[in-house]
C-alpha cells in the first residue's frame, strides 16, 4: 500500500477495479468510486464511493458530481481517472473541480470522437478499412447491427430487424464476419506506443448479441501489429488521442476492420500489468502530460485472460461460495458478502494464464461455468 502521505488518485467507473489496482501498482492512494464496491476494489483503496446501482450498469450522474465535489478539497489530490461508462455521457468527464482535475481526454474531445459521422468519415479521409455503415435504417435489416455511438460494453448493440428503441445516435453497421480484437496503446497526442493486441471474448445476453465478455491477450502477430502501429500513427494526430486507449477491430484474413476507438484506460489492462515496472496507470498520467515512456512495452511469456461471469437467470451468490471464491487466485470482482443478482447482471470475474490463447479460453470457460452452477436460484 501507498503511504500515508503519497499524492491520492480518484479513479472512476462503471467498474474501477482494474484502475485501483493499477493506480495502487504506480504509488498512490487510491480512491475508487464505482457501481460495485466488489473485494478486489476495496483491497486496492484507501476508500470506496458508490456512484450507481449494479444492476443498472449506468453511472449515477449527480453521485458521482456529489462525490467527486467532496473530494475536490481534500488535499494530495494528483486528480481523476475515468473508465468505462461516461461513453454515453462525455460532458461528466467535466465534472472534476479545480483541485481534482481530470487525467484524461475531456468531455469535448470524447464527444467528438463518439460522432459517428465524423469519426467513420476521418476513416475514410484515411483510407482505412471500417465495416459499411449507414444512418438511415437499410431497408433490408439482414446482415446488419444498430449500434449506438455513446454506448459500451456491447450492450447498445442489437440486430438491426430488432424492434427496439431508436436513439438520436444510432447509427447501422454491416456485420463483417472475423475475430473481434481490441489494440490496448498510449498516445500523446501526436503519436502511439502499442501496448499489446487482444481477442475480445464476445457473448450474446438475451436480445443483446454482441455483449463484452472479456479479453485474452497478448496475440503474437508481427504482421497485424505492423498494420495497427500504422492505424494508430494515422488516427492520432486527428483525434488528439493522448493517455491509455482501446482501439477495437475485427481481424479477417490480417486485415483490420476498423469499429471504434474508446478513449480512456480500457478492462484488457488487466492482463498486461508488466508493460512497465510503475504499471499502465502511471503511465497513462504521463502520457497526458505529453510524455510517453522510453521502452516499449514488456509482457512476461504466456497468454492472460480474463472473463465475466454473467448471472444466467435470477439468482444469488450465499455467503459461504462468496468466502470460498475469495480465497481463489483466479477469481475476482467478488461481492463482498452474499448478494443477489438479476439474469444477465455481472456476477464476478475469472482469470487464466497458459501457453496460448486456445488454451486460456478453455481454462476461462471452465472456470465461468463452474461457479455460474453454484449460484443458487
Amino acid at each position: 500500500m501507498a503511504a500515508a502521505d503519497s499524492p491520492a488518485l480518484v479513479v472512476a467507473g462503471v467498474s474501477a477495479r482494474a484502475l485501483a489496482e493499477s493506480a495502487q501498482q504506480g504509488g498512490w492512494r487510491v480512491i475508487a468510486l464505482d457501481l460495485f464496491g466488489d473485494r478486489d476494489t476495496r483491497r486496492a483503496s484507501q476508500r470506496w464511493l458508490p456512484i450507481g446501482e449494479p444492476a443498472t450498469l449506468a453511472i449515477d450522474p449527480l453521485r458521482l458530481r456529489v462525490a467527486l465535489a467532496a473530494l475536490d478539497g481534500e488535499p494530495g489530490m494528483t486528480g481523476w481517472v475515468a473508465g468505462g461508462g461516461f461513453e454515453g455521457v462525455p460532458a461528466l468527464l467535466d465534472a472534476g473541480g479545480p483541485r481534482l482535475p481530470l487525467c484524461g481526454m475531456d468531455g469535448a474531445s470524447v464527444a467528438a470522437l463518439r460522432d459517428a459521422r465524423r469519426f467513420f468519415a476521418t476513416l475514410d479521409r484515411l483510407g482505412l478499412a471500417h465495416p459499411t455503415v449507414a444512418f438511415d435504417a437499410p431497408g433490408d435489416p439482414h446482415g446488419w447491427l444498430a449500434k449506438r455511438a455513446g454506448g459500451c460494453g456491447g450492450w447498445h448493440i442489437r440486430e438491426a430487424g430488432d424492434a427496439g428503441p431508436v436513439h438520436p445516435d444510432t447509427y447501422y453497421q454491416r456485420i463483417q464476419p472475423g475475430e473481434p480484437m481490441s489494440a490496448l496503446f498510449l498516445a500523446d497526442g501526436r503519436r502511439a506506443t502499442l501496448i499489446a493486441l487482444n481477442r475480445l471474448l464476445v457473448q450474446r445476453q438475451g436480445s443483446h448479441p454482441h455483449v463484452f465478455g472479456g479479453a485474452i491477450g497478448p496475440i503474437a502477430d508481427a504482421a497485424l501489429q505492423a498494420r495497427i502501429a500504422h492505424v494508430l500513427d494515422a488516427l492520432v494526430p486527428p483525434f488528439g488521442l493522448r493517455g491509455l486507449a482501446s482501439l477495437d477491430f475485427i481481424e479477417a484474413r490480417g486485415q483490420p476492420w476498423l469499429l471504434e476507438i474508446n478513449p480512456r484506460p480500457s478492462a484488457s489492462m488487466v492482463l498486461h500489468p508488466d508493460a512497465w515496472p510503475e504499471g499502465l496507470l502511471r503511465a497513462h498520467v504521463q502520457a497526458m502530460q505529453g510524455r510517453l515512456p522510453a521502452a516499449p512495452a514488456q509482457h512476461r511469456p504466456g497468454v492472460r485472460g480474463s472473463r465475466i461471469v454473467f448471472a444466467p437467470r435470477g439468482c444469488r451468490m450465499d455467503l459461504v461460495l462468496a468466502e470460498r471464491l475469495a480465497g481463489s487466485t483466479h477469481c475476482h470482482d467478488l461481492p463482498v458478502g452474499a448478494a443477489h443478482f438479476v439474469r444477465g447482471e455481472p456476477v464476478c470475474s475469472v482469470s487464466a494464464e497458459a501457453a496460448d490463447a486456445h488454451a486460456v479460453e478453455q481454462l476461462l470457460a471452465r472456470r465461468a461455468a463452474r461457479i455460474a452452477s453454484e449460484l443458487v436460484s
